[in-house]
């Protein structure tokens, strides 16, 4: 069921990449109502990023996500931080009709999906995430920022030369986080009989070469990962091009859409 997260680059999305700053669980927390008596289903966890946080906001949040990996490193993120309010299951989003018999129906305050939704079928899954939310509940999709290699900065475009070089293809992939990929939520969840609002949070914060190279690896197949030593390789060229900066400053503009039963 694994996804290509496993292994070390499960290790890799679990040391390097962003969390979320309290603006967004505020927004998120807002735009359902969400309290103690809710539980969130958080599917596409990965390691924890937003289930963690979310935790000590509501009753409880149910992580999913396809790659036994990720929920490893997330369960014990929770364990090691003293986050008791958290399940974790190994499932997909064809899995929601399930997990809804399961969870019962009018359960949920809450469906959250964060950078996970273009490996998932928006259509069918809004669609049946309606039955499972009670009323003023509903879905936030959320998208955490630009892939670190696309971004209107000197230090992503020498990061993504160098990452060209390791690959030897041009590098593109957005991975649906532009305006494309909203429009595609967007459309998925007004056909499934949502209404849609739509907020940002924008903020500033050190990205250390560490953590940018990290978040790369983060984003490979284990097949497309490094050697040990093609590793270093690559960081050494990263922060040549970085002329020997050991951090940058990064603009992360986090985009939440919220699908609110009509």
């Amino acid at each position: 069921m694994g996804t290509g997260f496993g292994g070390e680059v499960a290790t890799y999305y679990a040391r390097h990449r962003r969390g979320y700053p309290s603006e967004v669980l505020d927004a998120v927390v807002a735009a359902f109502g969400l309290g103690g008596d809710d539980t969130v289903l958080d599917l596409g966890c990965g390691t924890g990023q937003l289930s963690l946080p979310l935790a000590a906001r509501v009753g409880a949040v149910v992580g999913v996500d396809p790659e036994p990996d990720m929920l490893a490193l997330a369960r014990r993120a929770a364990l090691d931080a003293g986050v008791s309010r958290t399940a974790w299951m190994l499932g997909a989003d064809s899995d929601l009709p399930v997990l809804g018999r399961l969870l019962g129906g009018r359960a949920l305050g809450a469906l959250t999906v964060a950078v996970a939704i273009h490996f998932m079928d928006r259509e069918a899954l809004f669609r049946a995430a309606r039955p499972l939310l009670r009323p003023g509940g509903g879905i936030a999709v959320v998208t955490n920022g630009a892939p670190l290699w696309l971004q209107d900065a000197e230090w992503s475009h020498a990061l993504r030369g160098c990452l060209e070089r390791l690959l030897g293809h041009p590098v593109t992939a957005a991975c649906q986080t532009d305006e494309a990929g909203r429009r595609r939520n967007r459309d998925a969840l007004v056909a499934a009989g949502y209404r849609v609002v739509e907020s940002s949070v924008e903020y500033t914060a050190p990205l250390t070469v560490d953590d940018m190279v990290g978040g790369v690896f983060s984003a490979m197949s284990p097949e497309l990962l490094p050697d040990p030593r093609g590793r270093a390789v690559f960081g050494a060229e990263v922060r040549a091009a970085l002329r020997g900066r050991d951090a940058v400053t990064e603009r992360v503009g986090v985009r939440l859409q919220f699908g609110l039963p009509g």
